[in-house]
């Protein structure tokens, strides 16, 4: 009697097993997931593209601002989200890349230096300088913990406005810099209007963000990151180095908010103190918990929404009369009431944030269906 050999179906590798050293890599999944966020990218920006020829000039604007934020609230939420590191300092980071970029541009347009490639050479320059202010920041945060941290990176917020108004003859005190405005390529045609140039500007700067981040979230840096906030001894018995994947967090979401701070600086040509004030971080940091921490998705949801509070003060103005003191008023407090409504709202109805709710509704939609079709095949009684 032949004995038949038993084979033995390879165990799935466990999360932590991926996270250790010399894990095996998984190429074809890396490249389907490469090809995948490739292809979304490009039918998002063929859909915005499509949007904003049909578009007003402010409506353009608008995208063009949305996009500059998601920026940064992409970035922000790999840092909180994934990693959770609490910053309080993502306006000052926005600022650095967007006085970089005035700067690069006026000394480039000083020395008559034209072409296509001064804009992105200046926004690499402010992402390189963001992201080693970024590499500072977190060699300090590494070593912190809850309101520490969060005390340190407020203390940036502050600081960065107080450096532009100190140094009144590099960045020209209150009254800030101008630099060349950004205008259409001739090949557009003379009548191409040049807030639909700026809102694709803008549109490359965030597709391009939101598919390295993508791309980056499901590396094994991306697991990394996501070990280490849920449980730093295990992580670091995992062979995961918890302080470095700490830093280099803090580098890419600096990195990510120098890119939209220069593109916002790049829609008006001008950049300011007043442009990046002290609530601007609680506002980035409420838009990504609103949205939903840790998903790229929910940093799209904060950023729309933003964009749409920033602008509600101006709307309710315009449409009442109002006296000038109680306008001034509300320009400089309804915003902020309002988003700390929408988290409390947001937070009561749906913790996981807008992303999570849609999410959570999704669900519920796939179960339903799922049941019809299981009742339809199953045979009557």
């Amino acid at each position: 009697m032949t004995s038949t050999p038993t084979t033995i179906a390879p165990a799935a590798p466990s999360p932590l097993r991926r996270l250790l050293p010399g894990a095996p890599g998984g190429s074809e999944a890396r490249g389907s997931t490469l090809l995948r966020h490739l292809a979304v990218a490009v039918f998002a920006g063929t859909l915005v593209v499509l949007v904003t020829n049909q578009l007003a000039p402010y409506q353009n604007l608008q995208v063009a601002r949305v996009c500059a934020f998601l920026c940064v609230t992409a970035g922000h939420t790999v840092l909180v989200g994934l990693n959770g590191q609490l910053s309080l300092g993502h306006g000052a980071l926005m600022a650095t890349g967007a006085y970089t970029v005035a700067l690069t541009q006026q000394a480039l347009d000083e020395r008559a230096v034209r072409g296509w490639w001064t804009l992105p050479a200046s926004l690499l320059a402010g992402v390189a300088v963001t992201a080693l202010g970024g590499l500072v920041v977190g060699l300090a945060a590494a070593r912190l913990r809850g309101p520490y941290l969060a005390g340190v990176t407020l203390a940036v917020a502050t600081l960065v406005p107080a450096i532009t108004t100190i140094f009144t003859g590099v960045f020209n005190g209150e009254q800030g810099l101008r630099f060349p405005a950004q205008t259409p390529p001739a090949a557009l045609g003379a009548y191409f209007q040049p807030e639909r140039w700026l809102a694709w500007i803008a549109l490359a700067a965030a597709l391009l963000t939101m598919l390295l981040l993508a791309n980056l979230v499901r590396s094994r840096f991306g697991r990394s990151l996501r070990a280490v906030r849920d449980d730093e001894v295990a992580a670091r018995l995992a062979g995961i180095p918890v302080a470095r994947t700490q830093v280099l967090a803090f580098v890419v979401s600096a990195a990510c908010a120098g890119l939209g701070g220069g593109v916002y600086a790049m829609l008006t040509a001008t950049v300011a103190p007043g442009k990046f004030p002290l609530d601007l971080s609680l506002f980035l940091l409420m838009a990504i918990v609103i949205g939903g921490l840790g998903s790229l998705a929910g940093a799209v949801w904060g950023a729309v929404l933003l964009v749409a509070l920033q602008d509600l003060p101006g709307l309710i103005t315009e449409h009442l009369s109002l006296s000038a003191g109680l306008a001034q008023r509300l320009e400089g407090n309804l915003a902020l009431a309002v988003f700390g409504l929408i988290l409390i709202v947001v937070m009561l109805a749906a913790p996981g944030g807008l992303q999570g709710g849609v999410r959570a509704v999704g669900a519920r939609l796939r179960a339903a269906l799922h049941g019809r079709r299981a009742a339809r095949r199953s045979p009557d009684r």
